[in-house]
């Protein structure tokens, strides 16, 4: 059963995807969201779930051309001594937690 539940906004940016070759650029920004989320919530990178729909915006434009920068919902969930960092949609709810 959920805990605590901590949520906010956030813009994140992503130009720094640009610097790097074109042909990995979308995997490298779901990599950065996911370091992003868990540098501000203080927990393991390996903790951090993006949503599909996030990840579908991420690759609409293919590998090359990520979006610059993208605002998400980033909510954390304790469960039974257990944190996780969903990435969502503003518009987005988090997963229940199976009982």
């Amino acid at each position: 059963m959920a805990k605590d539940k901590t949520e906010m906004l956030y813009t994140v940016p992503l130009y720094r995807v640009y610097w790097g070759r074109r042909r990995n650029r979308a995997p490298r920004a779901v990599r950065m969201l996911k370091e992003f989320a868990a540098r501000h919530f203080r927990v393991d990178p390996e903790r951090v779930k993006v949503s599909n729909k996030v990840n579908e915006i991420v690759w609409t434009r293919s590998i090359e051309k990520p979006p610059r920068s993208l605002e998400v919902k980033i909510v954390k969930v304790e469960e039974d001594e257990e944190e996780y960092v969903y990435i969502l949609l503003p518009e987005e709810q988090p997963p229940k937690p199976e009982e």
